[in-house]
């Protein structure tokens, strides 16, 4: 069962990344990322639909993930929609542990695509809320492995000493930090 505690820690999670995209310049749309080959367009994109895609799983509903559509004009808005979308639909689904769209999954989704952003844009990430890449990495040591990381996560790269919440989850999903 979906507790407030989780919804909060979602909501928060989904409003630091909100808070990142609009801080994407807008002239830097095509500079490039931590993700090989997805420009700031390609990853603005991606994290736009993510909360849209993971509340129609929540409400049973079939995902297209062959492609992703466009963040649109006014791409900060259109997140904020998507993740009003997803928080009620995690609230009413119960969805906390290991459902399928869990707070714990959708963590490690919103911390990852938060230190890429992030790093795209030259932002520090030691401020943020560290319980919400906290949740997400847990998460991802208990079901990724060697075995089954690949082809949406490298190998797993070294953190730097004393590196926060959101760069020791970078580095397990494969990412130079």
């Amino acid at each position: 069962m979906t507790t407030d505690e989780d919804v909060g820690v979602l909501r928060r999670g989904l409003d630091q990344l909100a808070g990142l995209l609009d801080d994407v310049p807008s002239g830097a749309r095509g500079n490039p990322t931590p993700c090989p080959q997805w420009s700031l367009q390609d990853l603005g994109d991606h994290i736009v639909a993510a909360p849209s895609r993971f509340a129609a799983m929540a409400r049973g509903e079939a995902v297209d993930w062959s492609a992703t559509p466009s963040a649109g004009p006014d791409p900060v808005a259109r997140f904020r929609s998507h993740a009003g979308d997803l928080l009620r639909a995690v609230a009413d689904d119960g969805a906390s542990g290991g459902g399928p769209v869990s707070v714990d999954w959708q963590c490690a989704e919103l911390a990852v695509h938060t230190w890429d952003l992030a790093t795209a844009i030259g932002r520090p990430t030691d401020d943020l809320d560290a319980e919400v890449a906290v949740r997400g990495l847990a998460f991802m040591r208990a079901g990724l492995t060697d075995d089954n990381r690949a082809p949406a996560f490298r190998p797993e790269q070294p953190a730097p000493e004393g590196a926060d919440a959101y760069q020791r989850i970078a580095a397990f999903a494969g990412r130079s930090v």
